[in-house]
């Protein structure tokens, strides 16, 4: 039995293709809905581009036919426009509900065509966690839009474990690698070789699909700009962060976990010393992504500056390392005069192409899938992307856990070799900072 799914706001404004991915499934768009998107079609930010797309593809729908009679999609279902539903009984809400507020209007609209359709399923389709809530209690179905979501709990790691001899630990020690059947791992997957008879007998090593072997890492004793990996996820972190033929690398972790300060440290080596990429670029989305940075006192660095501080809290850290390159700099702001390293908020990245760059975008958890996408378009030749965040740190109301742009790329390039993924667990911030990073 076909199903009509009801459109709220947020979800063409997340996803402006939504429209065309409930399958031969008919869509019914409210007319409110339409009054709300044109309230956002002149913002400069991704919302107001998608608010701006979603018309575009419904202006090309109504010349098949009318939207208020329906239009039949590719897809074999039915898209309409629906205007405040007459049904033939009234469909009134609670007096609680004020029916001239947009999401009630959209609620009475899924309530009077789920008894016009005589039990034929109707859902009401909407990010809004409250309206879900609301739309439950009156007895209609409802739904998150998830199309692209990845579940939280299986989200690829990075790291895997081989059980071995101490006979082919020590083969491995000695020529550096090991050869692995086809398949069995993902390409720069991360593999830990534990002794069966010592497990503290381990070697540290990565799938490498052009070999189909595992390679031991290379490491490195006097660290990357004054930093040592303490852990072995950090150790993984860095192997990525410093390898030329990745072009793409996903760190999640949580807070305190040290994803910003090796990307950081990474992207400065290779940028101000070996000089493999022109320029460290560092962004992150200020919330909401787009946000006019106008509302601020001051030129352009003093409105950065509150986004902006904890990559300049990392920098600064860095350019104080006793033992690191930084010492050689008195602060990150010769190199910015430099042109060497560029902080900027991701408004200013779009449309933009950026070849031979070191990238990074701090935050990436508040981005959606849409806006992910965009990003990672604009890398041009010799480009590299370094993407951080942690997913239980979520700002961006439409998105959450499982469907923010971040996992979303983990999963989707998991099988491809100019990218790599990590997870890292264990805080190295402080000891008061992991324990409340995982007890809070």
């Amino acid at each position: 039995m076909k199903k009509t799914f009801v459109l709220d706001t947020n979800v063409l404004l997340h996803d402006p293709n939504s429209i065309f991915a409930f399958a031969d499934n008919d869509v019914v768009i409210p007319i409110v809905v339409i009054e709300e998107l044109d309230k956002f079609k002149k913002g400069l930010d991704e919302i107001g581009r998608n608010a701006r797309q979603v018309s575009r593809h419904l202006d090309e729908l109504r010349l098949r036919n009318k939207l208020s009679d329906g239009v039949t999609l590719d897809s074999g279902g039915m898209l309409r426009v629906e205007l405040n539903h007459k049904h033939e009984e009234p469909c009134p809400l609670p007096m609680e509900l004020d029916a001239g507020v947009p999401d009630n209007r959209i609620l009475m609209i899924a309530l009077c065509l789920s008894k016009d359709l005589g039990g034929a399923p109707v859902v009401l389709v909407t990010k809004d966690t409250n309206l879900r809530i609301k739309a439950d209690a009156l007895g209609l179905r409802t739904e998150d839009y998830e199309t692209e979501g990845v579940d939280i709990s299986e989200l690829y790691t990075g790291e895997a474990v081989l059980e071995a001899g101490p006979d082919e630990v020590n083969r491995f020690f000695d020529a550096g690698e090991m050869p692995v059947a086809d398949g069995e791992y993902y390409p720069n997957q991360f593999v830990l070789i534990r002794d069966t008879m010592n497990p503290n007998h381990t070697a540290l090593s990565k799938y490498v699909l052009k070999k189909k072997a595992l390679v031991a890492l290379k490491g490195s004793r006097q660290g990357v700009w004054g930093l040592t990996a303490r852990n072995k996820e950090q150790n993984y972190a860095l192997d990525l962060l410093l390898d030329d033929d990745i072009s793409l690398v996903t760190l999640v972790g949580q807070a305190g976990t040290g994803k910003t300060l090796l990307a950081l440290a990474a992207g400065l080596e290779k940028t101000v010393e070996e000089r493999v990429y022109n320029r460290l670029v560092v962004s992150r989305p200020i919330f909401p992504l787009g946000r006019d940075l106008g509302f601020l006192p001051g030129d352009v660095e003093e409105k950065l500056k509150p986004w902006m501080q904890p990559i300049f809290d990392n920098l600064e850290y860095l350019m104080g390392a006793p033992e690191g390159r930084g010492r050689k700099h008195k602060d990150f702001h010769g190199l910015v005069d430099l042109g060497m390293l560029e902080l900027e908020p991701l408004t200013y990245i779009r449309g933009r192409s950026m070849p031979n760059r070191y990238l990074i975008v701090d935050e990436a958890q508040n981005l959606t899938p849409h806006e992910i996408k965009t990003i990672i378009t604009r890398a041009g030749e010799g480009t590299k992307i370094v993407l951080t965040g942690d997913p239980y740190q979520i700002d961006n109301p439409y998105i959450d856990s499982s469907s923010n742009g971040l996992t979303f790329v983990a999963e989707r390039f998991k099988d491809e070799d100019i990218s790599g993924h990590i997870t890292l667990k264990k805080g190295e911030r402080s000891e008061l900072a992991e324990r409340a990073a995982r007890l809070l």
